[in-house]
């Protein structure tokens, strides 16, 4: 082996691990500070770091961004109890990201497919489930003040995949691997 690849390789896991936590940080700062928040609803762009995780990294480190992000956000900066479900629908939704989108041509239907299935299975499902777990409310009565959000957002989240999964992500792939 050649001096140049065994310094390409003690690098790159670092490169990864400083770069997974700068997005845990943006996704941080994005849900906690950037976003509009209620008890049952929350919009904001805290799905960028985790998009661009799967783009860059693949579905594990993208969970592991979405995982650690709403731990971490959780436990500093608190909008309420610390429930681990919502932790394991971030760690979810990093996956079907990275499933979806990493390695992939920038397809259209594969953005459109990983909001569709992280949109009804897991933010309307499994998000659903928890607030209804610790709020003690009547499910359909949570889920009917959430459907409306989701149709407004999921174009969004549809369009910034698109832009992010052309040339800024080939961009960031040339940078991290330089």
């Amino acid at each position: 082996m050649n001096p140049k690849s065994v310094k390409q390789m003690d690098v790159k896991p670092v490169v990864m691990m400083v770069m997974m936590a700068l997005l845990v940080a943006m996704d941080v700062v994005l849900a906690r500070f950037l976003g509009i928040q209620t008890p049952l609803v929350q919009i904001n762009l805290s799905f960028v770091p985790v998009v661009l995780a799967a783009l860059l990294f693949g579905p594990l480190p993208a969970a592991i961004v979405g995982a650690l992000a709403d731990f971490l956000g959780a436990i500093l900066f608190p909008a309420g109890a610390f429930f681990p479900g919502f932790t394991l629908t971030a760690f979810l939704a990093g996956l079907v990201y990275g499933f979806f989108l990493y390695k992939k041509p920038a397809a259209l239907w594969r953005s459109i497919a990983a909001v569709l299935f992280i949109t009804v299975v897991l933010n309307m499902g499994l998000n659903t489930l928890w607030l209804w777990i610790t709020t003690k409310d009547g499910a359909w009565g949570i889920l009917a003040t959430r459907i409306p959000k989701y149709f407004l957002v999921a174009p969004v989240q549809i369009l910034v995949i698109r832009a992010l999964s052309g040339k800024l992500t080939e961009t960031f792939r040339r940078l991290i691997t330089a």
